[in-house]
């Protein structure tokens, strides 16, 4: 009988699923639109002969979700009060996003014994530093892509919303341009800062960059880094074998 575990990520800007095999390969995901129906989740369990399940949320999700996730399967709700492969020396443990937890049991999971900086490039940008203790010691959170270009759009009166663009120009040639180029290079500018700093202080480290738009940035950064689009979606897999699985 399959024993696949079925991972869902509800973020502030888009709701995904990953599924697993029992050998922790990834199968498929699913981006959903907006936030799923309850019979969208109750397909994905049938046809894929979910076992298990997880889920990582930051939003106001359908409480009726996580009813049916535990009618279904053996199911996990990811909080400060999970088991975790870490420890943290945060006053308030109930205050770390829980995408940010999967993204630190993906860090131990996969580099133990190593220094890791996870930069995770979604409605925010999220620096998060596990050092090879397993002590996920914190980081930094500054504005995402998609936040900066509304925030010029919404606090100034003249300014449109702009889009960013794979091959912007360094020089922008008109408001368009000069948005897209402020937004992306001066991104790129803040990674690699940031990057150095981190060398700086703890030297020997590798660097993952994770998110919708690692591909953009990983092409952009001098620095030696690790791209991988599915890392937190591999912390909810090793958070599932962790607090769902029988042994």
């Amino acid at each position: 009988m399959s024993q696949n575990t079925l991972c869902l990520d509800f973020g502030n800007t888009r709701n995904k699923a990953a599924i697993f095999n029992e050998q922790g390969e990834l199968l498929e995901v699913i981006d959903f639109n907006g936030q799923p129906e309850l019979i969208t989740i109750e397909d994905l369990i049938q046809n894929h002969s979910i076992r298990y399940s997880i889920l990582s949320s930051v939003i106001k999700h359908n409480p009726e979700i996580e009813k049916l996730l535990a009618s279904l399967t053996k199911f996990h709700l990811l909080s400060y009060k999970t088991k975790l492969p870490f420890t943290s020396p945060v006053g308030k443990p109930e205050t770390i996003g829980a995408d940010r937890l999967a993204i630190a049991a993906a860090a131990v999971h996969f580099y133990p014994g190593k220094n890791i900086l996870v930069v995770a490039l979604g409605s925010c940008i999220t620096y998060n530093f596990i050092n090879k203790y397993k002590e996920f010691i914190g980081g930094s959170i500054s504005p995402g892509k998609n936040m900066r270009f509304r925030a010029m759009n919404e606090f100034t009166a003249a300014l449109p919303l702009a889009k960013s663009n794979f091959y912007q120009p360094l020089v922008g040639y008109d408001t368009n341009t000069n948005l897209q180029s402020g937004v992306m290079y001066g991104m790129t500018a803040e990674i690699e800062g940031i990057i150095a700093k981190y060398d700086e202080r703890y030297g020997n480290f590798n660097v993952v960059l994770t998110g919708g738009d690692t591909a953009y940035f990983a092409t952009q950064l001098k620095y030696r880094i690790f791209a991988d689009f599915n890392f937190l979606f591999k912390g909810l897999y090793a958070l599932s074998l962790l607090n769902n699985k029988e042994l």
